[in-house]
């Protein structure tokens, strides 16, 4: 196995799935290191949201295996990306995240660290740890999480993940930032 990523807890390697015929990703967490509610809370959770999720530019939890790495090591390395490759990747972006919120599933930890690049350069987005299930109350109004993400401030949680779309196509863009 060789490895392609590590997290503060976590760390994913590559290996070759007999059956599946291709490369794979596999995640693997640190039970030391890793959050006292990860493996009561946190895992479930996004095993949970992940089963639901069927759609090409969400990754499996057998992990499609991003070849290409994740975008903010290839902004880093490339710099700004030409504008049509930046409207491909944000497109399909836009289309995972639509399809997500049309589930009721919000992502909550948007970054070009979660984002990978498969060998044809299409983006996935990945990790789903933060990622929770909307909830409503019995008059149907959404109940909000209590779980610290963001800043703090009641507003439906999908718009935190437009905003943060419009914060990852700024460096996809702009020559000058090497940060997402």
């Amino acid at each position: 196995m060789h490895q392609f990523r590590r997290g503060s807890y976590a760390k994913v390697k590559s290996t070759y799935s007999e059956r599946l015929k291709t490369n794979v990703a596999i995640k693997i967490i640190n039970r030391k290191r890793a959050p006292p509610d990860c493996f009561e809370k946190f895992l479930p959770r996004e095993l949970d949201i992940l089963a639901s999720l069927n759609h090409r530019n969400i990754v499996y939890m057998i992990m499609e295996l991003g070849v290409q790495g994740d975008l903010l090591e290839f902004i880093k390395f490339r710099g700004a990306l030409p504008e049509d490759f930046t409207r491909k990747l944000f497109k399909q972006l836009s289309l995972a995240i639509k399809f997500t919120h049309a589930l009721d599933v919000v992502y909550r930890d948007l970054k070009c660290e979660n984002l990978l690049l498969d060998q044809d350069f299409n983006l996935k987005v990945a990790d789903f740890g933060f990622a929770r299930r909307i909830k409503y109350d019995e008059d149907g109004q959404m109940i909000l999480s209590k779980t610290f993400c963001g800043s703090g401030v009641p507003y439906n949680p999908k718009v935190y993940d437009v905003w943060s779309m419009g914060v990852i196509l700024f460096p996809m863009m702009t020559p000058i930032s090497r940060r997402c």
